[in-house]
């Protein structure tokens, strides 16, 4: 039977088969250290659940709630980037509450697409990033993901050699999944040349308070002349531990915030009612929550980093994200990350996230997520140091498996 033409145009998804050979091993009673998906394994802070219970025992809240957000979230989240970055939103008319940055990405595609719009997008990236604008008939030209001097050429050559003109750029840095940077610096030239090219921004700022060395990421929305093109996503799920509670937020441009919450008014009526007032006690708290949560995963990040180099296999430590961007080793190469990660399962115990499924620049590279305890990525790592010592006493040094095409 023939695909539906939506469908047709998704490629395979490629953590899925990483996921079934999981599956498998599990099943077998295997105990799989699992690095692949980024989960995040921490408990919610103990004030955001009591006040969901609280919440939730009045029968007020159990109606429909607002799409939108109700007004006291959105003012705990611009309150939120005044305090954090200087930047001043009305919450009535810049913020709306989405469920989880993903959503609210795809929606925004949805919103703003029209069939064979350009879009500028980093490669390897967050999937949602590209497929989001695919799925609503947009075509995706790949950018470098480097923040450096070659950016701004990168864009030059995309504005010049698309037709029609691109209607919008992805920016996400902190990166998912290289973990990389951006300067504010960058920032500003970036929002220069979307100005000047009639060009929306379109920034994920999702990891923004997962950072290791003392310097907080900025926002686009920092920049003067920003808000006249940007739209930023940021999302609770790593920053509090929330990922099922699906909450997050979508700032900026009145325009683009506006065709936003129209396109979700057909098709949600918000997260749960306690959910957003418990969203908003989180964001209206001291900070301390997520300093707490950002030294869990640094000290992970600093365990795994001296462990698998220790093992072998050298990772560049990340500056921020809950993720390391990891090359495959030399001598598996040749293999690509989804042939590599499968390897990692069957004679390792160990899930990592295929760098291909981020992208086609990402094949020579593989994700390791921070979402296992100090314990546990030390024994991965003890584990890979087998499965590497074992295949270098191999004829050819590898584990046999097919080229990849």
């Amino acid at each position: 039977m023939e695909e539906f033409h939506k469908v047709r145009r998704l490629p395979p998804y490629v953590f899925e088969q990483v996921n079934r050979l999981k599956a498998s091993a599990r099943s077998r009673g295997a105990d799989i250290i699992d690095l692949g998906m980024g989960n995040p394994d921490l408990p919610t802070p103990k004030a955001i659940v009591d006040k969901l219970c609280e919440v939730v025992r009045d029968p007020r809240t159990h109606r429909y709630s607002s799409s939108r957000g109700i007004p006291g979230l959105r003012r705990a989240q611009a309150n939120y980037y005044q305090r954090r970055f200087g930047v001043k939103l009305n919450p009535d008319t810049q913020v709306v509450a989405t469920l989880g940055s993903k959503e609210g990405f795809a929606n925004m595609a949805q919103a703003i697409t029209a069939p064979g719009d350009v879009i500028l997008c980093p490669n390897p990236t967050y999937p949602i990033h590209a497929f989001g604008f695919i799925m609503s008939g947009g075509v995706i030209r790949s950018l470098q993901v480097e923040p450096d001097d070659g950016f701004i050429p990168a864009l030059e050559r995309g504005v010049r050699h698309s037709i029609p003109k691109p209607l919008a750029l992805i920016l996400n840095y902190p990166s998912n999944p290289t973990a990389l940077v951006a300067s504010l610096d960058f920032y500003k030239d970036v929002v220069a040349f979307a100005r000047k090219n009639d060009i929306i921004i379109l920034s994920d700022l999702a990891y923004s308070e997962i950072y290791f060395d003392g310097n907080p990421p900025p926002s686009v929305l920092q920049v003067p002349g920003a808000m006249d093109v940007c739209v930023e996503f940021t999302s609770m799920s790593k920053t509090f531990s929330m990922p099922g509670w699906r909450m997050g937020f979508a700032v900026g441009n009145e325009r683009l915030i506006s065709a936003l919450t129209r396109v979700k008014s057909y098709l949600d009526y918000g997260a749960f009612t306690p959910i957003q007032v418990a969203a908003a006690h989180a964001l209206n708290g001291d900070g301390a929550d997520i300093a707490e949560v950002r030294e869990v995963y640094h000290k992970r990040r600093d365990v795994m980093v001296d462990s698998f180099s220790r093992a072998g296999w050298t990772i560049p430590a990340p500056a921020a994200s809950m993720f390391a961007w990891a090359p495959i080793p030399e001598q598996f190469r040749h293999l690509g990350s989804l042939e590599f990660s499968k390897l990692l399962i069957e004679h390792a115990d160990v899930a990592v996230a295929p760098g291909v499924g981020f992208g086609e620049h990402g094949d020579d590279y593989v994700r390791l997520a921070l979402v296992e305890n100090e314990h546990r990525i030390r024994q991965a790592a003890r584990n890979i140091k087998r499965f590497l010592t074992s295949t270098a006493k191999q004829p050819n040094n590898v584990v046999p498996l097919p080229v990849r095409r």
